[in-house]
């Protein structure tokens, strides 16, 4: 498969500028030409279906000033992770049908938020915060934890005037049977983490050198650009595009449910390809969904999904002393070997893809 050269226009110092934004105009004018210069043809075309799964490529994960900034080990691991992300868009435009970009979308105040909760001396909780249920689902790497049932955090109680009618004990019957659940399925612990993607903000947006490969990609093949939101409930996190963390209310009722729409869109592609942010979080959880939902149904079907491990970074916090108050490294690292041992591929961006096992275009 020829690959192709970057366009003009793009600019991988751009990977670190916030306030970049692409120029639509250009593109859609650049597109026409691009498709007749190198023979692309629209994605409804393509004999083979490749979803290029883009998570969670937003501000507050990529840049340093945003919020939540996914830095990796090395302290550049977002902006890196970009500017790869960016130069494989365009040099494997032709065989990318879809670019489905993810969107973690929050509001001020969810389960995880610190303004959400309250601690013994009626406090807000510092970002990074372990919530646990009982003493005794403490981890030892926990650096800062508040225990639920010892009065160390308890809910807000403005919010159970909008959200439970008033009812405060069934908020915090809330928090405890969720910090419980994530106990017992071996999934995250609750943490408090810094107000991020809230819809409306700049951080919630993609960033601008990302973005515009999305979009030239969308003008270049002919194919929308779609996008899926998740995280918007407010008493469950939504890691995974998938689904949400916990799906019920503390007295059994249903509270969320699945994203099965998008799953079975996911399935249907030939291959799907998994790019973004952060590799220890949003990534693990996706792919971690979409390989429950593959061993289902047909375990071989992992053999179509790809990880461009080269493209995505783990949640780390800089303790400003040379180390790390939270390092999710290892975390990711399991994830990758995971997948592995269960078909999935394991691949880099910079690697031809005609080279990668098992494809075939």
């Amino acid at each position: 498969m020829k690959t192709l050269p970057l366009p003009s226009f793009y600019r991988a110092a751009n990977a670190e500028k916030w306030e970049y934004r692409p120029n639509h105009r250009k593109l859609v004018e650049m597109s026409r030409d691009w498709r007749g210069d190198y023979g692309i043809k629209a994605s409804a075309t393509d004999k083979k279906v490749v979803t290029m799964l883009v998570i969670d490529g937003q501000k507050d994960f990529l840049f340093p000033q945003g919020s939540l900034y996914v830095g990796g080990r090395s302290g550049r691991g977002a902006i890196e992770d970009t500017v790869r992300t960016v130069e494989f868009t365009y040099r494997n435009m032709p065989v990318i049908t879809h670019m489905r970009a993810t969107f973690d979308t929050h509001f001020p105040f969810q389960i995880f938020s610190p303004a959400f909760l309250l601690d013994a001396d009626g406090k807000h909780p510092q970002p990074f915060t372990f919530i646990v249920a009982e003493e005794d689902h403490k981890k030892p790497w926990m650096t800062s934890v508040l225990v639920f049932r010892k009065g160390e955090v308890r809910a807000n109680p403005d919010v159970a005037g909008w959200l439970c009618g008033g009812d405060y004990s069934s908020l915090q019957k809330q928090i405890y049977h969720y910090c419980t659940k994530l106990h017992e399925t071996g999934k995250y612990d609750l943490i408090a983490w810094p107000e991020h993607c809230i819809l409306g903000d700049d951080g919630h947006a993609l960033s601008g050198v990302l973005h515009e490969a999305r979009m030239f990609h969308s003008y270049v093949r002919g194919i929308q650009a779609e996008a899926e939101v998740k995280g918007g409930h407010p008493l469950t996190e939504n890691y995974s595009v998938l689904g949400p963390e916990v799906t019920t209310y503390w007295d059994g009722r249903p509270m969320a449910q699945k994203n099965a729409r998008f799953v079975k869109t996911l399935l249907k592609s030939d291959y799907v390809w998994i790019v973004g942010q952060a590799g220890s979080h949003c990534v693990a959880a996706s792919t971690d969904d979409l390989l429950a939902e593959i061993s289902a149904q047909d375990p071989e079907l992992a053999k179509k999904v790809y990880v461009l491990t080269d493209c995505m970074s783990a949640v780390t916090v800089p303790d400003g002393r040379g180390g790390f108050y939270a390092d999710f490294t290892p975390q990711m690292e399991s994830a990758f070997q995971r997948w592995a041992d269960a078909g999935m591929h394991l691949v880099k961006s910079t690697d031809p893809v005609e080279n990668w096992p098992g494809l075939v275009l």
